[in-house]
């Protein structure tokens, strides 16, 4: 369509959404990332019409604040807030603060800013490195518990952790040990310091490092991930589902937790990205690979020389990383990750009673005379007990082309939950 120049001066008039945009009480806000380069396209304009600008002591001193403007420096964030009320505002942040930053507590508190990102330090990261992706996990420790992060690095064959003080390369590649992963630690990425180090995990471990920090963790440093459809790895379940058909496990004359039994035991477990599950017991280890495949990071304790490597071969043809742990529980348990969730196939009461710090323990049992001192084990660690006996029964062929009903033994699932 063809606009007369009326039309045109009338349209340009009109003010957009952004020039719109302002705080409830009529104050523009506006989050301007930085990454160490040239400020982001608008950014001297808010800066010069800003009455008080908020930011890390570092960030401050990068910026051309106007001598008119009041500098806060961020540290108790909501007393900085209370200082934008009213006034023409700029906050700075780190990077992209759309993605793990401060745009979303603005939010929560009523703003809408204008936002002018820059490159976040994850974009830098696989930049430096000449790597795609769009495979990798991307996980914060800023702010939060480590276990999580620590968690999704243990199943994960690509993570990227955004790091924090006492949440950093030292304390993330010592909370790996048992797992075999390769760190890339990425100092200051931006800055005068800047470095790139990649070493095994149990090395970050015992270095000092750069307050400023991204971790990458990495299962294979050589592997060129394959074409994907979704950002931070093939999602979670797979497409064939849980609770897999027994063959889909190597075992051990039959030593394998029946499929009916697994999909309630997965249930109560309860396995998902952040968490670590440990299967105590484990046989074949189908508890512990399916919990892999579901995202959670698993361990699996087995005495028999034969099943733990059986374990690892079955861990292997599902695609997922599974700890083996070869020894008798209790002893092996000692020194062992805190885990979220514990499956105890294999074991008396005082197994139980070892794994029972975990927040939901589930526990399958073959013999009755068994059920009395678990569930009191369960009870004793504090733990709120329920159970059930599941008695299943599958098609099985006739030679007539007919089925009938073959019963399997009935087993009684006991589990325990922290309330």
């Amino acid at each position: 369509m063809t606009r007369t120049p009326e039309q045109r001066t009338a349209l340009s008039s009109v003010p957009s959404r952004r020039e719109c945009r302002s705080l409830p009480d009529g104050a523009n806000l506006t989050v301007i990332g930085i990454d160490g380069g040239d400020l982001p396209p608008g950014a001297d304009l808010a800066l010069a019409a800003a009455e008080v600008v908020l930011g890390g002591a570092r960030h401050l001193r990068s910026v051309p604040v106007p001598p008119s403007a009041a500098c806060v420096e961020l540290g108790p964030v909501e007393p900085a807030l209370e200082r934008l009320v009213g006034r023409r505002g700029v906050v700075l942040a780190s990077g992209d603060p759309g993605f793990f930053g401060i745009v979303r507590l603005l939010r929560e508190r009523g703003h809408e800013p204008v936002v002018l990102p820059a490159r976040s330090s994850v974009q830098l990261l696989f930049a430096r490195l000449g790597r795609s992706w769009d495979d990798v996990a991307v996980v914060s420790a800023h702010g939060r518990a480590l276990g999580p992060a620590v968690n999704v690095c243990r199943a994960r064959p690509a993570v990227a952790v955004l790091t924090a003080p006492g949440a950093g390369p030292a304390e993330i590649g010592a909370a790996l040990a048992g797992w075999p992963r390769t760190l890339v630690v990425a100092e200051d990425l931006g800055g005068p310091d800047e470095r790139l180090t990649t070493l095994p995990a149990a090395e970050a471990a015992a270095r000092d490092w750069h307050p400023l920090t991204v971790v990458l963790s990495l299962r294979d440093p050589d592997a060129v991930p394959g074409r994907g459809w979704h950002a931070g790895g093939e999602p979670v379940p797979p497409g064939a589902g849980w609770a897999l058909p027994d063959d889909a496990f190597g075992h051990r004359a039959g030593m394998v937790t029946k499929a009916e039994v697994r999909a309630l035991v997965l249930a109560r477990l309860a396995p998902r990205p952040g968490s670590l599950v440990w299967d105590v017991g484990a046989g074949s280890g189908s508890v512990a690979v399916e919990c892999a495949r579901l995202g959670a990071a698993a361990l699996a304790v087995e005495r028999r020389a034969d099943d733990a490597a059986r374990i690892a071969a079955n861990a292997a043809a599902h695609g997922v990383d599974v700890r083996v742990v070869e020894g008798e529980a209790p002893a092996a348990l000692a020194g062992l990750p805190r885990p979220e969730a514990v499956f105890v196939g294999g074991g008396g009461p005082e197994v139980v009673a070892a794994a029972s710090g975990a927040d939901r323990v589930v526990v399958a049992l073959a013999a009755l005379d068994r059920i009395a001192p678990t569930r009191a084990a369960l009870r004793d660690a504090g733990l709120a007990v329920d159970g059930v006996q599941l008695a299943a029964s599958r098609f099985a062929d006739l030679p007539d082309g007919s089925v009938r009903l073959a019963a399997t033994n009935p087993i009684t699932i006991l589990w325990g939950t922290r309330p």
